[in-house]
């Protein structure tokens, strides 16, 4: 293990680590460091993971971040955006979204604040959300992890969160919320679907977990998130990501 890696490092490699055993599926990351993290994954412990260049291509040899598989980059699919609708409805993905509001059960908004009728801001809508959540396994990534994101009750649900994908039943059977990674911990669920803290990156202390989450968590005694291997770490900075975009959405 190599002790000099940042926290952004330290978010991919968790980032990445949610892709182990997902096989053949099309990977969806939302922001910079999920999107290291999804092609750190395919190079390393995940080789079947297809990657989109972020348009149309699918990509066996994912570039450096910023370049697309068409600017020199190995293509071996081509799916267009009318055909990852079919891929959402069969499962065949993995996504990792963003969140504007997460609350204890894993409901998710990225839609608006405050009532509905007279929103605080409007923010993009649920977009893909509801399908997401209903079809296959997603993930959350929260660079800013603050009781003002992880609050009590989300304004509106535009991810579907383990307490109303149980009420829901059958209808909700591929549900699959995995973990949330925001730059202090990575966020697991315990069996009564209640967010709970799976780890704490090095150098934070626990309660600034707990002072930054609007409902109760436990965060005392949890084990340290890992840390990047050598390998894991000259792939990020020297192949994946040599200008250092990752310092920039998660500074150093």
């Amino acid at each position: 293990m190599t002790a000099d890696a940042t926290i952004a490092e330290i978010c991919i490699a968790a980032c990445s680590d949610t892709y182990r055993e997902s096989g053949e599926i099309l990977a969806h990351a939302v922001g910079t460091i999920p999107t290291i993290g999804a092609r750190l994954a395919k190079v390393t412990h995940s080789p079947d993971l297809v990657l989109s260049d972020g348009e149309a291509f699918m990509m066996s040899e994912p570039p450096p971040l910023g370049k697309t598989a068409a600017g020199g980059g190995v293509i071996e699919g081509w799916a267009p955006f009318r055909r990852i609708f079919d891929i959402v409805a069969s499962g065949r993905r993995q996504s990792m979204m963003g969140a504007s509001q997460i609350d204890r059960f894993g409901n998710q908004n990225i839609s608006l604040i405050g009532d509905w009728n007279k929103p605080k801001r409007q923010l993009i809508g649920v977009r893909g959300a509801p399908g997401n959540t209903a079809n296959h396994r997603v993930d959350y990534w929260v660079s800013r992890h603050s009781a003002r994101l992880f609050v009590e009750s989300v304004d509106m649900v535009s991810g579907v969160g383990n307490d109303r994908a149980r009420a829901a039943g059958t209808s909700m059977r591929f549900h699959h919320l995995g973990v949330i990674v925001t730059n202090l911990a990575v966020l697991g669920y315990d069996d009564g679907g209640r967010v709970t803290v799976l780890s704490v990156h090095p150098g934070v202390d626990p309660q600034e977990v707990i002072d930054n989450t609007g409902f109760a968590l436990e965060a005392e005694g949890a084990p340290l998130t890992r840390v990047p291997t050598d390998e894991e770490l000259h792939l990020i900075r020297e192949v994946l990501d040599p200008r250092g975009s990752r310092s920039r959405e998660v500074p150093n």
